[in-house]
């Protein structure tokens, strides 16, 4: 019924415990696809002792490639007609799978997702797509992340994670919700996540480790985001845009008081662009109190009969339309 994928690269401290997490589950009918991608300590062979022992489990031994290449050769593997991942240093309670097919299947949901410790709620929301999309990038109840969640086969077997991008996840989670239907959220802690200096997304957590490369990554993602939502919920433009901005002047603010050096330049990008749509921004109903002190603080308004993407004349959809079409022209 469900197949679990889980990528792993020298974790050999850290991998049984996520993998005998997953054995332990209520729910007993899933497969446990095990990706070794290129370890070069004793995770891969870990993973085959477990497999020896249950056959439920099944390693794949795969060259190095990135997060994305390896969780695309699970998807590639897997048969379930359910789909939920687990990274390799986290781990679940026992009754995560029963508690995520339940949650699907009483509100016949495309996706269900539960929490974690640092986003519980004992809260239940039904969604369709644009709602859940909206949560999403409000990050209060869920993340981008692909663990916590469970999809149909059917929402995702025909969607791939970048196999070049560092932070797979936040170029396909959009995509997958803006195309379910019905999305189930309950937020009880289900899922564990183990914070520390190796995670790929140590940054979120520590933002001293913010690098140009990094911020580099996320705006793109965050600009083709925007321009594909839009083409999709074009009423919502607006919206899209607003969280983009959003991103940005957080960012702005963080390499400001950190002082972050090394990230000059791309505030510089930064603050031109939030200059350029500074009205449009601070008129959003969505802007918080805080980042409208940022903008004041750090944000240069435009000259004189100035304006980001149009005429004075032309609406925020109008504008963003235009904008999407630079992004897209780009």
């Amino acid at each position: 019924m469900i197949s679990v994928i889980m990528l792993t690269y020298n974790r050999e401290h850290l991998v049984s415990r996520a993998i005998e997490s997953i054995l332990a589950q209520t729910y007993r009918d899933f497969e446990f696809l095990i990706v070794d991608n290129g370890s070069t300590d004793k995770s891969g062979e870990i993973a085959d002792t477990y497999a020896a022992g249950d056959p439920r489990v099944r390693v794949i031994h795969r060259e190095r490639g990135n997060i994305g290449a390896g969780r695309n050769t699970g998807l590639d593997a897997a048969k379930g007609e359910y789909l939920t991942f687990i990274d390799d240093d986290d781990w679940a309670e026992p009754d995560f799978l029963a508690f995520l097919v339940d949650l699907l299947e009483e509100n016949q949901a495309d996706a269900a997702i539960c929490g974690a410790e640092s986003k519980a709620f004992d809260e239940k929301r039904v969604m369709g797509p644009e709602e859940a999309l909206i949560e999403l990038m409000w990050r209060k109840y869920y993340t981008s992340g692909f663990p916590m969640k469970l999809f149909r086969r059917t929402l995702i077997e025909r969607l791939r994670f970048s196999e070049t991008d560092h932070y797979d996840d936040i170029g396909l989670i959009y995509r997958t919700f803006a195309q379910a239907k019905t999305v189930a959220y309950h937020g009880l802690p289900k899922y564990h996540i183990y914070r520390h200096e190796g995670n790929n997304s140590a940054w979120t957590t520590d933002h001293r480790l913010l690098t140009p490369e990094t911020l580099d990554e996320y705006l793109t993602a965050y600009r083709t985001r925007t321009a594909w939502l839009s083409g999709l919920f074009p009423d919502r433009t607006a919206t899209w845009r607003y969280f983009e901005w959003s991103f940005m002047i957080s960012m702005v603010e963080k390499i400001m008081r950190l002082e972050l050096t090394d990230c000059d330049a791309i505030r510089e990008r930064l603050e031109a662009a939030l200059s350029a749509d500074r009205g449009e921004f601070l008129s959003c109903p969505e802007i918080l109190d805080f980042e409208r002190e940022w903008v004041e603080r750090y944000i240069a308004a435009p000259p004189v009969g100035g304006c980001g993407t149009g005429a004075e004349t032309e609406t925020p959809v109008e504008r963003g339309i235009l904008y999407v079409k630079e992004i897209c022209e780009s």
